[in-house]
């Protein structure tokens, strides 16, 4: 490579790590003279990168957004993070169509040396089944969550109006975290369902979501809670089996061995129904430590089983 335009890329590479560059310490890094930094800017700003002229005592040079792309440039391990990130997106995120079209772009432009290292990295990510998303749809809905406007949408057949709050992605999906001026009430809407009417309506100031931040609220949602990420509903159990045996299958849930076929269980879940059906899984005599509400969910379940194997029984016979 030529030695000005390995000198250039070196250049852009310094502007992308950091909002200002004095132009002394630029032609410090580079090796080279201040007036050589100013003709090299001068190069890059013909192939289209928006380069600005900080004026001051020292001077200097900051890298803008500009309204048309020019090329990029990334470094072996961005190239490499770019492509997991994309072969990820593919099958996960939704939007895999539009991933898997920048990956292509993206390979084509590579060098030679850098596409077989993406070649040779093969990332299989499982995919979740869940629908499509439309890009027009996300950009729809981040714009007004960022603009602060009132949005309207149609949604199962239905004319909402909310204050977006957030977009965020969970297992797979995307989803609106947004205040319902109808319900008046928080609520989490799937992207994929969401019909974006125009224009947006009147600004408006954000409230204080619950539980302080949107990963505490969405994970609380999604486990029954209320602006905390917490199971609503929590029990303890002994169960008649080693802690070895049920440790890698209680997720968030806490294990302590009280002996070699004994042990202490504590999880959490949506209902105590479920609670009961949870513990039930692990196929071992249980010991109800608590609370009742616990107790009184395994007699319901008991009830139900036993209601359900006389039933097959009577059907069988």
């Amino acid at each position: 490579m030529p030695k000005t335009s390995g000198r250039l890329l070196s250049l852009l590479s310094l502007l992308q790590l950091r909002r200002d560059w004095p132009g002394q310490l630029l032609a410090d890094r580079l090796e080279v003279s201040p007036r050589t930094v100013r003709r090299d800017v001068d190069r890059l700003r013909e192939l289209g990168y928006p380069i600005q002229t900080i004026k001051g005592p020292d001077g200097g040079y900051r890298l803008g957004a500009g309204a048309e792309l020019p090329p990029l440039l990334f470094d072996d391990e961005q190239a490499v993070a770019l492509a997991v990130a994309l072969q990820t997106a593919i099958a996960t995120s939704g939007v895999g169509e539009a991933a898997a079209r920048a990956l292509s772009t993206i390979r084509q432009v590579m060098p030679s040396r850098l596409r077989h290292r993406i070649d040779a990295l093969q990332v299989t990510a499982l995919s979740v089944g869940h629908p499509p998303v439309d890009v027009a749809v996300i950009m729809a809905v981040s714009a007004a969550v960022h603009a602060r406007a009132v949005l309207r949408f149609d949604y199962k057949a239905e004319l909402r109006r909310v204050e977006p709050h957030n977009l965020v992605t969970w297992s797979g999906r995307w989803y609106l975290v947004a205040w319902d001026l109808e319900r008046d009430d928080w609520r989490t809407f799937r992207v994929d369902r969401i019909a974006p009417r125009t224009p947006t309506g009147p600004r408006f100031t954000p409230r204080d979501l619950p539980g302080g931040d949107v990963a505490t609220f969405v994970a609380g949602r999604f486990k029954g809670s209320e602006g905390i990420d917490a199971w609503p509903c929590r029990g303890e159990v002994i169960l008649a089996c080693p802690a070895g045996a049920v440790g890698d299958f209680v997720g968030n849930g806490v294990v302590e061995a009280l002996g070699p076929d004994r042990c202490r269980v504590v999880l959490g879940a949506w209902s105590w129904p479920g609670l009961a059906a949870a513990f039930g899984r692990f196929g071992a005599d249980i010991e109800v430590v608590g609370p009742p509400e616990l107790r009184d969910a395994f007699a319901v379940l008991a009830r139900r089983y036993a209601a359900a194997s006389s039933a097959a029984e009577a059907t069988s016979g």
